[in-house]
């Protein structure tokens, strides 16, 4: 009787021991609930401290929240998320920014590896002209492209690092071996700097000249042309308010206001393969293929040969 007291007293006080250890685990994570919840409202005090300026790329923006390029969406996206505060920048109470005058664009080249041209007129009220240098202002271009179209992300670092652009990047479908009806839209985003040599050709105007290239994506088999159009373009003017351009502010600049808004879409027109001469064509490329893989084969063991009969003999 007594040696069953002694264990019941011996798992009653196990039992409380596991109580308390549990009592001890959810006050800790009682604790640590307490700290995130404390960190995640400090990061949101800071982020929204931030508000109303833009990230370095504003199609980057896009793209973390969305999947694919709908225009629908990104239209609601530049009118509702991307902060338009360019006027507290330029502490312009009025709010006079500049304005387009006249934009005209054309695909120029021949094949299927091209450039989407862009010639772009701005006017401004000559007061900015000071504001728009000291706050280190640039255009940004966004260009949407329809699946049956690319641009190559290397192609523009190239044209980056000569000074072309002030800073350019590809967002979206990014793939650059896909046929047209496998892929994607993507988008293209031109930064190009306004600078004081520009302001200072004219005394209420600047033009601006960009030339995006571009590579066709194969179509899909058939007969005649595949019609790939382009939109217009969405335009910004951002500005930096510190030197090292982390802070910028940014104003939309609709493209609605033009003579050729209404216009015919830019397009091009691509080739397409036919269908009856694909076995033919397959056919060829394995053909030289295996040739081409069967001469590396016999003009490495020529080499080999060649290299064990030059070496000298041993006396």
């Amino acid at each position: 009787m007594r040696g069953t007291l002694i264990v019941s007293a011996h798992g009653s006080d196990e039992q409380m021991e596991a109580r308390l250890l549990l009592v001890r685990i959810n006050s800790v994570l009682q604790f640590v609930l307490i700290f995130l919840t404390i960190i995640r409202s400090y990061v949101h005090a800071s982020t929204t401290g931030q508000a109303g300026y833009v990230d370095k790329y504003i199609t980057k923006t896009y793209f973390e929240k969305h999947d694919s390029l709908i225009d629908p969406e990104f239209d609601n996206f530049i009118a509702n998320e991307i902060p338009l505060t360019l006027c507290k920048v330029l502490e312009d109470g009025n709010c006079v920014l500049p304005t387009l005058s006249n934009l005209h664009r054309s695909v120029i080249g021949e094949g299927s590896h091209r450039h989407l041209s862009s010639s772009i007129i701005f006017k401004f009220q000559p007061e900015l002209k000071i504001k728009l240098v000291a706050h280190s202002c640039e255009v940004i271009m966004t260009e949407r492209l329809p699946s049956g179209v690319f641009a190559d992300p290397f192609e523009l670092q190239h044209l980056v690092q000569r000074g072309v652009f002030s800073d350019a990047a590809v967002f979206g479908d990014t793939n650059l071996e896909l046929p047209s009806f496998r892929s994607n839209r993507s988008v293209v985003e031109i930064h190009m700097s306004i600078g004081s040599k520009m302001l200072s050709r004219h005394h209420d105007k600047f033009e601006i000249n960009c030339e995006v290239p571009l590579h066709a994506r194969y179509p899909p088999l058939g007969l005649g042309f595949s019609r790939v159009e382009f939109g217009q373009p969405d335009l910004f003017m951002c500005c930096s308010l510190e030197v090292n351009g982390f802070k910028r502010s940014c104003a939309y600049l609709p493209t609605n206001n033009i003579s050729d808004y209404k216009a015919s879409p830019l397009a091009w027109e691509i080739p397409c393969g036919i269908r009856e001469h694909a076995g033919v064509v397959s056919a060829i490329t394995y053909c030289f293929a295996l040739v081409s893989a069967l001469l590396i084969v016999v003009l490495s063991f020529c080499y080999t040969d060649n290299k064990g009969s030059s070496k000298p003999k041993s006396l």
